[in-house]
């Protein structure tokens, strides 16, 4: 009986710490983008896809991989879509991390990060 309990504790822990994903229909929300490049490039992302800095795409802690998101720099209003195939940003107050050619498109290489407003696209 001991063990019973001791599993059903364990698996209520674990469901509870695991992530969910969130619909990406009707998501926005607005905070710190950063972006990721050279260090990262080709290795495994938590989709299991290569990261390819030149290609647009993002890391976002919950919305679902594939959805695509419009992002927009706030201090310039330039803007650029990426898809979301990796997990992070892994610093805390960043809402999503981006691939260096989608930094490059919201002009904020120079400073490393950008306040930005994340919109979810339905397909």
């Amino acid at each position: 009986m001991k063990r019973l309990l001791g599993a059903c504790a364990l698996l209520s822990l674990l469901a509870g710490c695991a992530s969910h994903d969130i619909d990406p229909r009707g998501y926005d929300k607005t905070g710190t983008a950063s972006y990721y490049g050279a260090r990262h490039h080709g290795k495994r992302t938590a989709s299991g896809e290569p990261f390819d800095q030149n290609a647009l795409t993002a890391a976002h802690p919950a919305l679902p991989f594939g959805t695509r998101v419009l992002v927009t720099n706030l201090k310039n209003d330039k803007s650029v879509v990426v898809r979301i195939n990796d997990r992070g940003p892994h610093t805390r107050g960043r809402l999503i991390d981006l691939s260096r050619k989608a930094a490059q498109q919201l002009d904020m290489l120079s400073t490393g990060t950008a306040k930005v407003r994340v919109q979810g696209l339905s397909d």
